[in-house]
């Protein structure tokens, strides 16, 4: 074996590795805490690659369709006010989406919420009444109806109210509160650090990234930034169509509900189907969590409804899930539709909901340079088309 610089350099590499990963392996609970530190110190930077990541998509279909015109990509200053003009146009839809989904939704949770308490409230004050309705309906039950409306006549609610208070005073919860405020109050700083961090990237994107490519280049072999780079491209590419696609796939799903909610005339027509295509953002599983506040909000009005509801929506997320969205999606991505549902399901195990975000157009970068490395094996190994038909 010819011992030269290049080789000694790969075998010390893979020493000082098998070394690190050891003593890795040997001391796991410093490393965790190593990485939850570095973690949370570049939280908001990380959180604002992912929203400029996210925002990118609408604002380069603005800048592409709305500023077309010879002044607004020659001149520098006006490529700037078209940079400024599309950020600010996202800025105004997103937010746009988000308070119409809260003033649509949340007074009629507030609604139903305040209903359920009169209700309960009601509920209360006609128990003994509906005791003594029962005793005369059931006189053989006369002596244990009578006890049971004592028993409830005679419950001391403050008493009640005190063992609660002492429970929630002895316990944990006041802590575990307070650990969950402060969880919160820091998310929210991070957010907003990362929205600004978002909207630097986004002004600056260009430069970032031929910055980023004059580092890699200087740095790295040129073949391997050419691959990284080429990897990044396809990345980019895949994610732009699966929120498009996941966007089309939204609206459609919407608009199933919504005409099927107002020929069967349910109630909350407009407000349900809103829900549900914003949460059908999530793929797959989104729809679900517009579905449990469907039926809350349609309970309330009648409960014969909601359930004719949950058949509904049993009915539309079998067509959406199995012919919309494999279509719609995995057509947008070049993802056949078996793959659209192990990338889902893959990335529901390994990182919920951000998981199943990011899944398919990882799993979509994956199966394209898998196609392609597969292509090029069979050309150079010379088999023909007909043994792979």
């Amino acid at each position: 074996m010819n011992l030269n610089r290049d080789t000694m350099k790969k075998i010390m590499g893979l020493i000082a590795f098998a070394i690190l990963l050891y003593v890795g392996l040997q001391n796991t609970r410093l490393v965790s805490a190593a990485l939850r530190y570095v973690v949370g110190l570049t939280a908001p930077f990380l959180i604002g690659g992912c929203i400029a990541f996210v925002l990118n998509v609408p604002m380069r279909f603005f800048e592409r369709n709305l500023f077309t015109g010879k002044k607004a990509t020659q001149n520098k200053r006006m490529r700037q006010m078209k940079r400024i003009g599309s950020l600010l146009l996202t800025l105004v839809v997103v937010i746009g989406v988000i308070v119409v989904v809260l003033f649509m939704v949340v007074p009629e949770l507030y609604n139903s919420f305040a209903a359920i308490g009169r209700e309960m409230t009601r509920a209360i004050t006609r128990i003994p009444q509906l005791l003594d309705d029962a005793a005369e309906m059931l006189p053989m039950f006369e002596t244990e109806i009578d006890s049971l409306r004592e028993s409830f006549l005679n419950v001391n609610w403050r008493e009640i109210g005190t063992v609660v208070r002492n429970f929630l005073q002895e316990s944990n919860i006041l802590s575990s509160t307070f650990s969950i405020a402060t969880s919160v109050v820091s998310g929210v700083a991070n957010t907003i650090i990362g929205i600004v961090f978002a909207i630097y990237i986004l002004l600056q994107k260009e430069n970032l990234g031929r910055q980023f490519r004059r580092l890699f280049y200087a740095l790295l072999p040129e073949k391997h930034v050419d691959w990284f780079l080429r990897v990044c491209s396809l990345t980019s590419a895949s994610f732009n169509s699966f929120l498009s696609g996941q966007c089309l796939e939204a609206f459609i799903l919407a608009a199933m509900f919504f005409v099927s909610m107002s020929l069967l005339n349910m109630p909350y027509a407009l407000v349900i189907a809103v829900l549900i295509g914003v949460t059908a953002l999530i793929p797959i599983f989104g729809a679900f969590i517009g579905c449990f506040v469907g039926v809350f909000l349609i309970l309330i009005a009648s409960p014969i409804k909601a359930l004719w509801f949950l058949v509904l929506f049993l009915v539309l997320q079998q067509v959406e899930g199995n012919v919309i969205y494999p279509r719609v999606v995995g057509g947008s991505v070049g993802l056949p539709s078996i793959w659209v549902l192990v990338a889902v399901t893959l990335g529901a195990s390994l990182g919920g909901v951000l998981g199943i975000l990011f899944a398919i157009p990882v799993v979509s970068v994956v199966y394209t340079l898998l196609r392609e490395h597969v292509r090029r094996c069979i050309h150079e190994r010379g088999i023909a088309e007909e043994k792979i038909k």
